[in-house]
Order: C-alpha cells, then structure tokens, then sequence
C-alpha cells in the first residue's frame, strides 16, 4: 500500500459529505494477491496479482492484511508489488486531469509541479498522447522528467518568464498537480492566493485552458476547472502502459505495515522526499 497526500486530505474532511461515519480505514491504494472473490465478481481468480484502489468506506482500507478492492488489473510481468501499489491513484488523478482538460495531440501543455506522482504521470501520459509538454519541478525530478522529453523550468517567481522563454507562442493548456492547494516549495509557508493559478491563467490567456486537482477554493473564485469524480475503468489500459514502461512511478521507502505509526509521520508532513509504500 502507498501512503498518499490525497490521504491525508481525506483525514482532513475532504469528501466529508459524500463518505459514511466513522471509522473508516486509511489507504487509497493497494497491490497484492487474490485471497478471496466477492459474489458475483468476475474477471480475477483467486492467485492473480492484481492492483487498484483500496475501499476505504469501513474500519479497514489499504493499510491492512487484507484489504476489499472495488476496480483491479492484473500486475504485468516485470513490475513489483510494490510499483504496482504506487499506481492507481496518480495514473487514475492524470488520466482524468488530462481528458478533462480537453488536451489535444500537438498541443502545448504545461505541467505544474511535475515532480509529484501525479505530475509525472500527466507528463508521460501527455507525451504518450503526442502532446507537447513544459514541466515545472524542483531539482530532485527535474533530469528526469528531461529525460521523458519534456522541456522543464522551475517554479516560483519568475515562472512565467522562464515558460515563455521555451515557447514561442502561448501555453494551449496549463495542469496544476500541485498536491496541496498551492504549496509548491518545502517551507510549508502557504504561497499566495491561488498558488500559481493567476501566472498559469496569465500563460494560457484562458482561466478555462486551466485545470487544478487540488486548490478547488481558489478555482472556483478564479474561473478555473477542477477534476473530482475519480473513475477506475482504465485500470487495465494503465496496466499495459506499465508493463510497457510508459507509466512509471518510482518507490522511494518502504515501511512494514507494523511502522505505519512512522511512516504515517514522514507523509504527513508533507514533505517525504519520494512515494512511501507499506509492506507486510
């Protein structure tokens, strides 16, 4: 299982209204083996490696021996547990953002704050897609995302300037993954009102060309889209692309599922420096 911020935006009452009452388990997420089927469930056999997101509507969710999974695909060959339990939530969150967006194939679109799971997986979705992309990162992903094929730039004061250095024309499109409504350095010092949305907005000419997965507050008061609904059909399609190495998200930790308590800790700072998975 990986310990995600979308957690702990959860915790925090995210979604409040739409989820049953307490208790309720901890963990989006997860990878494992096929112990047992529900009635009626077919498409997996008990053995199978399989993948998705973890139900989290009860007392137990990933964070668990055993946990209930509504939507699955099968691990391909060459990808760990491990990797595949990193997957659903940030394939799932880019895929979404993506054709929400309405991004189309030679399309200029800039990603910000690509360094995250979701970030880099909207970038190599995109270019999967045949679109161009600009990223925004901080050091630790930024050679990797050049070596995607994406032309990357830093964040903060100045960005605009530094985009429209690497472009000719306007940005088509603009992607904020920015995982916690605006935060976009390691200070946890709260950026200006609306994060970077006014500079991405300024960018694409368009508050419409704009989308965020997070700052819903500053959307709404800036005219920006937001992406919510979470949908799991294309779990195989992700499946593919990961055993085809398209979609990757790389593990930085892992913990034992008996040191959640400190696991739990380094992510919910905010600030865990790579994707902490927990293991049995």
């Amino acid at each position: 299982m990986r310990l995600t911020p979308a957690a702990w935006h959860v915790v925090d009452g995210l979604f409040a209204d739409r989820l049953p009452p307490l208790p309720r388990g901890l963990g989006l997420e997860v990878a494992g083996t096929v112990d047992t089927l529900g009635e009626n469930v077919t498409g997996g056999r008990i053995g199978d490696r399989v993948f998705g997101p973890a139900a989290f509507d009860g007392p137990t969710a990933g964070a668990a021996e055993y946990a209930l999974m509504p939507a699955w695909a099968r691990i391909p060959e060459g990808v760990t547990t491990e990797q595949a339990a990193a997957l659903p939530m940030a394939a799932e969150t880019a895929w979404r953002a993506l054709n929400d967006l309405d991004v189309e194939p030679g399309e200029l679109l800039l990603v910000h704050s690509a360094g995250n799971t979701v970030g880099e997986a909207a970038v190599r979705f995109a270019l999967h897609r045949g679109i161009r992309v600009i990223a925004t990162a901080g050091p630790t992903r930024a050679a990797a995302l050049e070596e995607l094929g994406a032309q990357v730039t830093t964040y903060g004061q100045g960005m605009a300037e530094r985009v429209g250095a690497l472009t000719a024309g306007a940005v088509d499109r603009a992607l904020d993954t920015t995982p916690t409504g605006g935060r976009i350095d390691r200070t946890d010092q709260p950026s200006p009102a609306g994060g970077s949305l006014p500079t991405l907005i300024e960018l694409t000419g368009d508050p419409d060309r704009v989308l965020t997965v997070s700052d819903f507050a500053a959307a709404a008061e800036l005219g920006v889209r937001i992406t919510t609904d979470m949908r799991y059909d294309q779990m195989n399609e992700f499946a593919k692309l990961a055993g085809e190495g398209i979609l990757v998200v790389p593990v930085a930790r892992t913990y034992r599922l008996d040191q959640i308590q400190e696991a739990a800790e380094l992510s919910q700072s905010r600030r865990p420096g790579g994707k902490l998975m927990l293991v049995l």
